[in-house]
């Protein structure tokens, strides 16, 4: 028997092809975000009895994240923001990234990025022989992640 809707919505874990994302005050349009991650550095510690044991040795590492979208006529704001570094002075912005339901109204799960900014824009490959959208790449690093699960 198939499940209903309203059952699937319960039972079956979010798709990822419904998000959103904001950078200060703004909402982009991405095709692709990437590289969200926790992590800490480990130390391995020896007790005297020969045990070995695996321990967080330092505070959450730094974050990075990826970004892809097409490119449009006219709109520069990514690499006005990366151009914009210079003599140490840099605007950080904080960046949300969040799942959201078919309708793209209901957010289900936002990853909130701290303290971000660039460090790496890429250009699209150009390819004569291909017409594929262009797709420019813009690597974030930011201070820490934090996970909000909506209800």
């Amino acid at each position: 028997m198939a499940d209903s809707a309203a059952q699937i919505v319960v039972d079956y874990p979010i798709p990822t092809y419904r998000f959103r994302v904001s950078i200060g005050d703004e909402t982009i349009a991405f095709n692709n975000a990437s590289g969200m991650k926790v992590t800490y550095d480990t130390a391995q510690y020896l007790d005297g009895a020969g045990g070995i044991y695996n321990m967080p040795a330092k505070p959450q590492t730094q974050v990075s994240l990826t970004l892809s979208k097409g490119i449009f006529k006219g709109k520069s704001s990514l690499y006005d923001w990366i151009n914009s570094i210079s003599l140490n002075r840099i605007d950080k912005k904080d960046v949300s990234v969040s799942l959201t339901d078919d309708s793209g109204t209901e957010l289900l799960v936002t990853w909130n990025i701290f303290n971000a900014f660039p460090t790496d824009l890429s250009a699209p490959t150009l390819d004569a022989s291909s017409n594929e959208v262009a797709i420019e790449t813009l690597t974030l690093m930011g201070d820490r992640v934090s996970v909000q699960y909506h209800a």
